[in-house]
């Protein structure tokens, strides 16, 4: 049926009605009243998601904007800097920070496995010095499904002192708990296509009194993504360069509609979207590259048994159900494919995505009980 794509990927995520209404308004200048009272009401509501009364600064970039922007504000060339590499997002701030002329060490685990907060430790108390200058750690792992114990993590880097805490939200904030102010996290990116549930194209840093300390002597070049700039013009409800407007708009939808919502049952709901989807993977016969220990809030990466290929599998789903789910990426493409569940996605999506790939299976011949994705067969 034409224009009835279901997006079960990790972003772009489905939108509200809601939200695309307010898109849709006829764009208003970005230079007067009105737009300034949206744009402090989202900053508002921002800082609420983020529980956190630090600025919440909004760019237009992706998520991997955000991240940029967060890595060379508040650092020097020849920076000492911790990477957390456990996935594709891993891989590429570490390449951010080669690119800027940081000393990039990469603390790896293998794509599925999470980050060893130990692994952190080691490092951080070694160095008596006080030469990391930052700690960068990727929450949610969305190339492999996999939730970092951020929490662990930061609790070393407070005990250095001097490393920064910068945190890839992308996948994570508003899909998982993510504190700033009660974790005193110092610098988390995110961008507008996750949990947002908005399109692609706005990228939101949260940044620290820490951090801003360290903008201060930070000497990375800069200048459109030059933070600076845009915390001196949001105390006046404004922007440094032309915002993307109409996303503003959506977004202060998208939020408002979060609020009324509630963060416990953002967090928390019963059944657990990831729980649901994990035990009906299960149920199908299907391998799941993160153990349910660590497992991503945001995304579940499926690993099919041999003799059912995922990029078959994915190809069918669309084809047949206009559903769509994301491949592997690098090594792991064609070895795995990934279901998102963050985003406007409800319990009723999640449940028709499992009846579909159900079926999908079924037509490339893989035996298993019928019904076994269902609820009753896969209790949350």
């Amino acid at each position: 049926m034409q224009d009835k794509l279901m997006l079960m990927i990790p972003g772009p995520t489905p939108v509200a009605e809601s939200t695309l209404l307010a898109l849709a308004k006829a764009p208003i200048g970005h230079r007067t009243p009105e737009f300034s009272a949206i744009f402090a009401d989202a900053i508002a509501k921002l800082k609420w998601l983020h529980q956190t009364a630090n600025d919440v600064l909004i760019l237009a970039a992706s998520g991997t904007g955000a991240m940029e922007a967060g890595i060379i504000n508040f650092l020097s060339k020849g920076d000492r800097v911790l990477v957390g590499d456990n996935g594709k997002f891993g891989e590429r701030w570490a390449e951010v920070c080669d690119a800027y002329g940081l000393q990039t060490e990469r603390l790896r685990a293998e794509w599925g496995q999470p980050l060893d907060p130990e692994a952190f430790r080691v490092a951080l108390e070694a160095d008596t010095a006080k030469t990391i200058a930052a700690v960068i750690v990727t929450h949610s792992e969305t190339s492999a499904g996999v939730l970092n114990d951020l929490e662990t993590i930061n609790r070393h880097v407070k005990k250095h002192g001097r490393a920064l805490m910068m945190v890839d939200a992308v996948t994570s904030l508003g899909a998982t708990n993510v504190p700033v102010d009660a974790w005193g996290l110092d610098v988390v990116a995110s961008g507008s296509q996750k949990a947002y549930a908005i399109p692609p194209g706005l990228g939101f840093v949260a940044v620290s009194a820490k951090a801003w300390a360290a903008y201060q002597t930070a000497n990375l070049p800069r200048y459109y993504l030059d933070l600076g700039k845009y915390r001196k013009d949001a105390a006046k409800d404004t922007t440094p360069f032309t915002p993307a407007i109409n996303l503003i708009v959506a977004l202060q939808a998208s939020l408002t509609q979060m609020q009324q919502e509630g963060l416990a049952n953002i967090f928390c709901p019963p059944p657990t979207a990831t729980n649901a989807t994990r035990a009906a993977m299960k149920a199908l016969g299907l391998g799941l590259l993160a153990d349910d220990a660590h497992a991503s809030d945001a995304i579940t990466a499926v690993v099919p048994p041999a003799g059912l290929e995922a990029e078959k599998i994915r190809k069918a789903l669309q084809q047949k159900f206009d559903i769509a789910m994301a491949g592997g990426q690098d090594h792991l493409k064609g070895k795995v494919f990934r279901m998102g569940h963050l985003g406007f996605v409800s319990d009723r999506d999640v449940l028709t995505a499992i009846a579909a790939l159900e079926a999908t299976l079924q037509g490339l011949a893989w035996s298993f009980p019928s019904g076994a994705g269902s609820p009753r067969q896969s209790p949350t």
